[in-house]
């Protein structure tokens, strides 16, 4: 018996993803500090945005908010490495991904 329903939108667009993506590092890491501004392409480990344990957040944030799946070999500094890398590679995976 089905007990969690996750609720996602497939197929939206890079920029939403990457909105979506933003928000949640800004409510879940260190990006809450006084001052810290988290460009997107920086890096999440360079700039310690985020740390080991926010990475299982991070995927399972992922595969419900959009509805992908994240594979072992696809946790990687190419896929999740910074808010722009997840909004493509999230972007890669949806079926009906748009503009």
């Amino acid at each position: 018996m089905l007990t969690h329903e996750t609720q996602f939108t497939p197929g939206v667009s890079e920029s939403g993803i990457l909105s979506r993506v933003h928000s949640f590092v800004q409510e879940n890491a260190l990006y809450r500090q006084h001052g810290f501004v988290l460009g997107e392409d920086d890096r999440f480990f360079e700039k310690e945005a985020l740390d080991s344990k926010y990475v299982a957040a991070m995927i399972t944030f992922i595969e419900d908010e959009f509805g992908v799946y994240v594979s072992e070999c696809e946790i990687s500094e190419d896929n999740l490495g910074s808010l722009r890398a997840v909004a493509r590679f999230v972007a890669s995976k949806q079926t009906f991904a748009v503009g």
